[in-house]
């Protein structure tokens, strides 16, 4: 037999083997239980696969981002083989891996139930249990449609292969751009096929390699993520290299959800989304009007010592705006459909910069006039479809606080400095303080707009802005917006989740396209630079993202109720009015329970709704002129001063602090 030389390539080692001809991947890891994939010339392949003279390969470990995915991969097609061995009529959509999970798409006569999922669940345990060997075949188009001839997704997904499988929602993962393959679970002692897929691969080498795995729920949805296509069945499940991985992996799910913002939003009554107003249209009821009114003005004063001017815009526009600044036809899918008034198309705002480039426009500027800082707390709308859409995170109407600042050349990378700074200190007074900075730059795809020279510029700007935070910066390639890069504040929030927060753009191209210019010192008449701000993003989102990072237990100077009068019988109630009255004097939201409830039963409703401050008031207090506190944690403090009493909260309020 022939040798041939392979190189091994494990982070920054190289190693250089020889092998006979015919040795798999599997073969050159062999001992090593932690390599479930290989990477050959940049391409995931299985540990089947064949090596070839001058190969570099580098081992792919379970725990890693590829090996991961492939663990999950290789779970969905477990989980879709379950499905048909107990629903013999159900046809297979897409089964993907997805962050921390994957899911499964199926065409079948019922929804599935909860004792359904336990049903797949313990079939798939059956299937793990057997150690069914992944096995990769290429087949050709004519042969995968008579394989597949009774699965009508599988069809119409060859017929898409290539780059139109690459754009169709998880369709990439079943067919790619390349050769057909085919996955075979074959029987691991006998060969026989126990069940096959269309699929690109690469999997696990056999079901036994699945160590842990759970599903999670059901839900419809649209076959290849399109509204017109028919609704199918998706399930949701997750796999862990571990089961001390997955334990903590539901239990982090477990306190996610118990921070959902749509659940505390009720609990609390905070805001709700009405069936009569439609999804992703939120209504603020009046202890979320207070939570929001305090983010708005602490922003709003932050803005005016910042330098910004409040300007304020339509919510309604002619099309030709839209035309103009490029949204249309680059942003059309993500805006509501026309509405036809005096024979011109009219569209709801998806955004504010084309009517802040407009206010700019209305006079001469000057230099002299420049940075101009303008900031909105502008209300838009956008048609996010209805699978996307998810409480107040992802909402088709909702306020953003945008900001565009037009600027000279010599003053962007100033600018920009001052603008990321302001940015991250607001966010922490806010009560965010773990970031990294993600830099989104130009693509290959046609939708972006302007000269590249330009693009390069912008973006290394955007760079050393950057730089200078000392924050991890990670590259997005293609990410930018149309008409400019952009740098996105990416924050952690109390339980590690990231949130994409700030987001701040540099754009040569509306200006150009809105024929903005300034008369220079030179007399002549350049074109500004504008650089697009959204510190909160919405403030729907952003009340959101503060509601789950404090589990609704909102630092004293956010609390909708600051402090909560407990009197121990109805004798103390106006004692308390009176300190509630000297209270709301001071600017603090205090308020007295005088209801018929006993005292336990109002400290547990107060505890409910998280209210920072309990204010206890019997004989002894009233007799000495003080009240005494309970805390959040359950802890007390007897026997305060009221002066000093509302000396505390006040002092907890102006310093942002939680109690």
């Amino acid at each position: 037999m022939t040798d041939v030389r392979v190189i091994i390539q494990r982070d920054s080692e190289r190693e250089e083997r020889v092998v006979t001809t015919g040795t798999t991947a599997a073969a050159l890891f062999e001992g090593d239980r932690s390599v479930v994939a290989v990477r050959v010339a940049g391409a995931l392949k299985d540990l089947a696969s064949v090596l070839a003279d001058g190969d570099e390969v580098e081992p792919v470990a379970l725990t890693s981002a590829d090996g991961l995915d492939i663990l999950r991969h290789s779970t969905a097609h477990v989980m879709a083989q379950a499905v048909q061995e107990l629903f013999p009529t159900a046809k297979l959509g897409i089964g993907p891996p997805i962050k921390d999970g994957f899911y499964y798409d199926f065409d079948v006569e019922e929804p599935f139930t909860p004792e359904d999922l336990k049903r797949v669940e313990k079939k798939m345990q059956e299937i793990q249990k057997r150690g069914q060997r992944f096995s990769r075949r290429v087949t050709t188009d004519d042969d995968a449609r008579e394989e597949l001839a009774d699965e009508p997704y599988k069809l119409e997904l060859i017929g898409l292969k290539g780059a139109a499988a690459e754009a169709a929602e998880g369709a990439s993962a079943e067919v790619g751009a390349g050769e057909l393959t085919i996955y075979d679970n074959l029987d691991a002692r006998t060969g026989e096929l126990c069940w096959k897929d269309l699929c690109r691969g690469p999997h696990l080498p056999t079901t036994r390699n699945i160590p842990a795995f759970k599903l999670m729920r059901s839900a419809a949805a649209y076959w290849r993520g399109s509204e017109k296509n028919k609704q199918l069945q998706r399930i949701y499940g997750t796999a862990w290299p571990t089961k001390d991985e997955l334990k903590a992996h539901l239990e982090f799910l477990a306190e996610a959800e118990k921070r959902d913002h749509r659940r505390l939003g009720s609990e609390l009554d905070l805001f709700s989304i009405p069936e009569e107003l439609g999804s992703g249209l939120a209504v603020f009821h009046p202890k979320g009007g207070v939570v929001r009114r305090v983010m708005e003005d602490y922003s709003r004063k932050r803005h005016e010592e910042g330098g910004y001017e409040f300007v304020n815009t339509p919510h309604i526009t002619k099309a030709k705006l839209f035309e103009t600044s490029g949204h249309l036809p680059h942003y059309d899918e993500s805006m509501f459909p026309p509405m036809e008034f005096e024979g011109q198309d009219y569209y709801l705002k998806a955004m504010n910069c084309p009517m802040h480039n407009l206010i700019f426009r209305a006079r001469g500027r000057s230099y002299r006039e420049l940075p101009l800082r303008m900031f909105e707390f502008g209300t838009v709308y956008r048609y996010e479809k209805s699978g996307v859409v998810h409480g107040l995170t992802r909402a088709r109407g909702f306020t953003q606080d945008d900001s565009h600042i037009y600027c000279t050349k010599e003053q962007m990378p100033d600018e920009l400095d001052g603008l990321l700074t302001f940015v991250l200190d607001l966010l922490r007074d806010y009560g965010l303080s773990d970031f990294y900075l993600e830099l989104s730059t130009r693509g290959d795809s046609e939708k972006f707009i302007g000269e590249q020279a330009e693009w390069e510029e912008a973006t290394e700007a955007l760079r050393e802005a950057a730089d200078k935070q000392g924050l991890e910066l990670v590259m997005d390639p293609g990410g930018a917006a149309y008409y400019g890069p952009k740098i996105s504040v990416q924050a952690k929030d109390a339980i590690g989740r990231t949130w994409q927060m700030s987001t701040i753009q540099v754009d040569f191209q509306q200006p150009k396209r809105f024929e903005l210019e300034y008369s220079a010192a030179d007399g002549t008449r350049p074109q500004p630079v504008m650089i697009h701000r959204a510190l909160f993003g919405s403030i729907e989102r952003f009340f959101a993202v503060l509601l789950e990072h404090y589990a609704g237990a909102f630092p004293a100077w956010l609390a909708p109720v600051q402090a909560v009068g407990i009197p121990i019988g109805d004798a103390h109630v106006p004692y308390l009015d009176t300190f509630a009255g000297e209270a709301r004097k001071r600017g603090l939201r205090v308020s007295v329970d005088s209801s018929s409830d006993r005292m336990q039963k109002k400290i547990r409703n107060a505890q409910k709704q998280k209210v920072p401050f309990m204010v206890i008031a019997g004989d002894d207090d009233v007799a000495n002129g003080a009240v005494s506190f309970r805390y959040r944690d359950g802890s007390q403090k007897n026997g305060i001063p009221q002066e000093e009493a509302l000396a505390e909260i006040a002092d907890a309020v102006e310093r942002r602090i939680q109690v």
